[in-house]
């Protein structure tokens, strides 16, 4: 009886570690410079110009160089995605 908990406890702890990587990969998307980045409702922002070292991503928006925050930064359907949207985007210094 003893062996089938301690079989079943480590499978139970197997699965959810896979469960947590699987969920910190579709969390923490990292931005590389050229990769296309959309706000939170799908529209386009544009092209990520440069990653700053804390991984906040910089586009041109408005011809105005914007950082978006690393926090922000997702990746949703394959896809470089900010849960800002473009309005937010445009309103950060």
């Amino acid at each position: 009886m003893k062996r089938f908990l301690l079989a079943t406890l480590l499978s139970a702890c197997a699965t959810l570690s896979a469960i947590s990587a699987q969920a910190d990969t579709q969390a923490a998307a990292a931005a590389t410079k050229g990769t296309m980045l959309f706000a939170a409702d799908g529209g386009r922002l544009g092209p990520v110009y440069r990653v700053t070292s804390d991984g906040s991503a910089q586009i041109i928006i408005d011809g105005k160089m914007t950082t978006v925050p690393a926090s922000t930064l997702s990746a949703k359907d394959g896809k470089l995605t900010t849960s800002l949207k473009k309005t937010e985007v445009i309103a950060l210094k």
